[in-house]
């Protein structure tokens, strides 16, 4: 009997399901953070009969056969790329994207990360950095005693220095964008690595053709809907009780063979 291994292959994937749900739900209030839904697909079948196969003479064929299915599978877990709403922070560091891009960060073992989440500080250095402390890049140095800082949409640093009456320009932002954003790989603290899968990261200005732009004193919001993602959880609370359901069923029908004299 296939029952029982094929519902143990449903109960396995909404288990994967409920995980990723729970993982957005938990992540509602986490700036830049981008939904994820889990795939499936269906594993191979077993032919008693083929389609197309001989019949009962030389023209005849069996026009649909039979396919007994083994189950299913988890296909993959993609991020849903949809802008967040912005919220605005009043912080003259804070930075959000409207559109597409990411920011650079400088790991510690110097590798670059990137990520959505613009919520930056000043470290003692005066370097503009993640609420983590790391770099972001291209660096930025923001020079003490500057009364005033502006972040243009297209990602030019200034400040207003103290007994000067034009503003200084001291760096400017850089966006980076892939080909496959979903190949991108989290690593947690709102960081992604590039992958072979996602390609080699794409750097230009914000404002340039296939970037987003800068708003300044705001941050990316979550793009989780929970209302959305409770109808879900509820389809897979549902979906996993009917395959326990046949197990049972499955279970019985093994108990009633097994009484046969």
């Amino acid at each position: 009997m296939r029952t029982l291994s094929i519902a143990s292959t449903g109960m396995q994937a909404q288990q994967t399901n409920v995980d990723v749900i729970s993982n957005n739900i938990a992540n509602m209030s986490t700036n830049g953070f981008q939904r994820q839904r889990a795939q499936f697909t269906d594993l191979l079948y077993t032919d008693v009969s083929r389609p197309g196969a001989a019949s009962a003479g030389p023209e005849a064929r069996v026009p649909t056969g039979i396919q007994i299915g083994a189950g299913v599978r988890t296909g993959g877990v993609y991020r849903v790329a949809q802008q967040g709403s912005l919220v605005l922070t009043e912080n003259q560091f804070d930075m959000a994207i409207q559109g597409h891009g990411r920011f650079q960060v400088q790991m510690p073992s110097g590798e670059i990360a990137y990520t959505r989440d613009g919520s930056f500080q000043v470290s003692d250095q005066g370097e503009l950095v993640t609420s983590q402390g790391l770099l972001v890049e291209p660096g930025i140095t923001i020079p003490q005693g500057v009364v005033g800082v502006s972040i243009s949409k297209t990602g030019e640093v200034q400040v207003k220095i103290p007994g000067e009456v034009e503003m200084q320009t001291v760096g400017q932002i850089e966006l980076a964008t892939f080909v496959n954003e979903a190949g991108l790989s989290a690593i947690g603290d709102n960081l992604f690595l590039a992958t072979g899968a996602s390609g080699e990261p794409i750097i230009s200005a914000p404002g340039e053709p296939g970037f987003g732009t800068i708003s300044q004193g705001f941050v990316e919001a979550s793009n989780v809907n929970p209302v959305a993602e409770m109808t879900a959880l509820i389809q897979a609370q549902r979906a996993y009780e009917m395959n326990s359901r046949i197990v049972k069923a499955a279970d019985e029908m093994l108990g009633t063979t097994s009484q046969l004299r």
